[in-house]
């Protein structure tokens, strides 16, 4: 979780170095509508690496409070609940993807397709490399902000909006400690109410 944002930062900015190198001499109208088709691949990979590392998460979970509440027996994930949190991963990046795609695509740094399939591509090795490898759980987020970072970064670092960055990173320490004083909480009136 702590590295995955800086090996994101860093490995976008290499990818991003490297593709600015490749295509130094090229037309650029011809490298952007190219990349503006290999984006429908980047994408495609960052949707499932979304769901590699969020869906599953949250379907472990749901399995887990199963088990606990005496439902079931195994940890086996039933097929309702990976139908449940699949429609549930869909319809939240439908309904709140516009406004996060255009925090990172627009007020952070301005992408454009190449620098856009470099991220994408950069995060969703990230994230595939952090389920399959190391089988560990990471931040979409975390990954594809700090991947978008590392590619504005090849621009000049004043190309890059640090205090939107700044206020994102922020949210994103605040986040853990909020969730346990939440937890808390709600666990203090459980406790009180039902005596358990």
């Amino acid at each position: 979780m702590l590295v995955s944002p800086i090996v994101g930062v860093l490995l976008a900015y290499l990818v991003m170095t490297v593709i600015l190198w490749l295509f130094r001499r090229a037309q650029p109208g011809q490298v952007t509508r190219g990349f503006r088709q290999a984006q429908t691949v980047s994408a495609a990979a960052m949707g499932l690496g979304h769901g590699l590392q969020d869906a599953q998460r949250t379907m472990g979970v749901i399995v887990l409070a199963l088990v606990t509440a005496g439902v079931r027996d195994d940890f086996d994930v039933p097929l309702w609940v990976i139908v449940l949190v699949a429609t549930a991963l869909g319809l939240g990046t439908y309904a709140g993807g516009w406004r996060i795609i255009r925090t990172l695509g627009r007020r952070i740094v301005h992408l454009d397709p190449p620098r856009g399939f470099a991220a994408e591509t950069t995060a969703s090795a990230v994230l595939y490399t952090a389920a399959y490898v190391f089988h560990a759980p990471i931040s979409t987020t975390h990954t594809i902000t700090s991947a978008i970072l590392g590619v504005g970064a090849t621009r000049r670092l004043s190309a890059v909006r640090w205090g939107v960055a700044g206020n994102i990173v922020i949210a994103w320490v605040l986040t853990f400690p909020g969730a346990g004083l939440i937890a808390a909480v709600a666990y203090w009136i459980v406790h009180a109410v039902v005596g358990v």
